[in-house]
């Protein structure tokens, strides 16, 4: 059984936002999933469906500390209650989370590390912070702006082009390198190493 230490690492859980079922995996709205798919495929596990969250998560090793991953299955806008089902079993505080999303309000190739703030009028984050309150770690996985505000909502619940999905596949790429980094010097150190990767 997982077990917190009391000298354990800031981040315990990585949330992934996106929409349950096939036909959302690839829309942009997906981008928090995609990202922790690809800290689990890094580190060697596997995603499973547990009823009392409404989530799939799984565990690994990250830098020699245990974290878990999750993606909430509830759809975007109900996404705070796993995340908090979660935090509560695991007696976990919301500053122990990092959650992974999309952001329309960075272009395509540009990634950011933020630690705390409101919800930018993301659905998702919304939601969690009315669960769990603002003082979490977000990841922003900058999707671009289709150049209206109504057109967001469309945007994000397509594809991307090629060039578009090529360049949010790298920041996850360079995002998922820079875990360790958070865990083991901090957000500061981390921040700087990913933010000085991308040209936003």
């Amino acid at each position: 059984m997982f077990k917190i230490h009391a000298m354990s690492k800031p981040i315990r859980i990585i949330a992934g936002l996106g929409n349950p079922e096939d036909k959302h995996q690839r829309t942009l709205h997906n981008a928090g999933f995609w990202f922790v798919d690809a800290l689990a495929r890094k580190y060697g596990s596997d995603f499973r469906y547990e009823k009392k969250f409404d989530a799939e998560y799984c565990r690994i090793n990250l830098h020699g500390d245990d974290v878990w991953l999750v993606k909430p299955q509830s759809y975007m806008n109900l996404s705070g209650g796993p995340i908090r089902a979660l935090l509560d079993y695991y007696r976990l505080k919301p500053k122990e989370l990092l959650v992974a999303h999309d952001e329309i309000d960075l272009p395509p190739g540009t990634t950011r590390l933020k630690d705390g703030g409101g919800h930018g009028g993301h659905n998702g984050l919304r939601d969690i912070i009315r669960h769990c309150g603002a003082d979490f770690l977000r990841l922003r996985l900058g999707v671009g702006h289709p150049g209206e505000k109504s057109m967001v909502t469309g945007y994000v619940l397509k594809r991307g082009s090629g060039e578009v999905e090529a360049a949010i596949e790298r920041n996850i790429d360079e995002a998922v390198d820079v875990m360790p980094m958070l865990l083991d010097k901090g957000l500061s150190a981390a921040q700087k190493a990913l933010h000085t990767r991308d040209p936003g």
